[in-house]
């Protein structure tokens, strides 16, 4: 059973106090409630006297019944009801609509003339006259089939099985121009704090980031190794960090990785630098 629009349901329940008071057609989609409980869904009812003519939504033709059977005082309540819930639904329609149209879309800190961080959280940087957001990707381990073979031909323990750190295509979709870019990490949980540049090596499909070697069996301590570019690292406002190397960076293709306990987080934020070439 179809509830009446939010626009029907204002209209019907103007109506019905009009057909309350004197006999009047009332052409709206209502519910029309009986004293044993039930409703009826009517198009249109008219009051006369001590009958009630109503056209039948779910029949589509004109029925009639006694208006003693009709409980007008549920009826009104329900319309009553389903005013208020209308009312709600428009009030948090335009609150919906305002956040979208109306809301300037730059709450944050302003990092450059007239660039301003967005309200939400993530990893930025400005490039010429606007705001990049740098995108999350997911580093994969895979086994390096070489040194795989090798181990296995040379006795344990004198030779350590290596894994790899890839991200998937030869280049990151960002592609910046500045040799020496500044970042803007905005998270709640100081993310800034923890975000390392690494100089990853490229590929015709893959990027690798680092390499991971532990001993044969998983025996011995698992190291991993990456080319890491040092950062300087200031905390501009509350869980707003601001990174920038300390020096210029060589073309090529770089991530901003999470260090937990000394190892990379896989969540890791990549982009290409092309400093001689035009950034579109």
């Amino acid at each position: 059973m179809l509830l009446p629009s939010p626009t029907r349901r204002l209209v019907a329940a103007a109506l019905l106090v009009g057909a309350l008071i004197m006999p009047r057609e009332v052409w709206a989609s209502v519910k029309l409630f009986l004293k044993d409980g039930t409703y009826q869904l009517v198009s249109s009812f008219e009051v006369h006297g001590d009958r009630v003519r109503y056209y039948s939504s779910e029949r589509s033709e004109w029925e009639e019944m006694p208006a003693e059977l009709v409980d007008f005082e549920a009826t009104r309540r329900a319309q009553e009801e389903e005013k208020a819930a209308a009312k709600k639904e428009i009030e948090e329609a335009k609150e919906i609509q305002q956040q979208r149209f109306e809301k300037p879309p730059d709450q944050g800190m302003e990092v450059a003339p007239g660039i301003r961080l967005p309200g939400d959280d993530g990893v930025f940087t400005v490039e010429g006259p606007r705001l990049v957001r740098l995108v999350q990707s997911s580093g994969d381990v895979i086994t390096d089939k070489k040194r795989a073979a090798l181990v296995l031909a040379v006795p344990f323990p004198v030779m350590k099985a290596r894994s790899l750190v890839v991200l998937e295509g030869g280049k990151a979709a960002v592609r910046l121009s500045s040799s020496q870019p500044a970042f803007y990490v905005q998270s709640p949980d100081n993310l800034g704090a923890r975000l390392e540049l690494v100089h990853v090596k490229p590929g015709k499909e893959l990027r690798v980031v680092e390499q991971m070697e532990a001993g044969r069996a998983g025996i011995g301590k698992g190291t991993e190794v990456r080319t890491t570019v040092p950062l300087e690292r200031t905390q501009i406002a509350p869980n707003l960090y601001k990174l920038r190397p300390t020096q210029a960076l060589e073309a090529g293709e770089y991530v901003l990785g999470e260090l937990v306990q000394e190892k990379l987080n896989l969540d890791l934020w990549d982009f290409g630098l092309d400093p001689w070439e035009a950034v579109k």
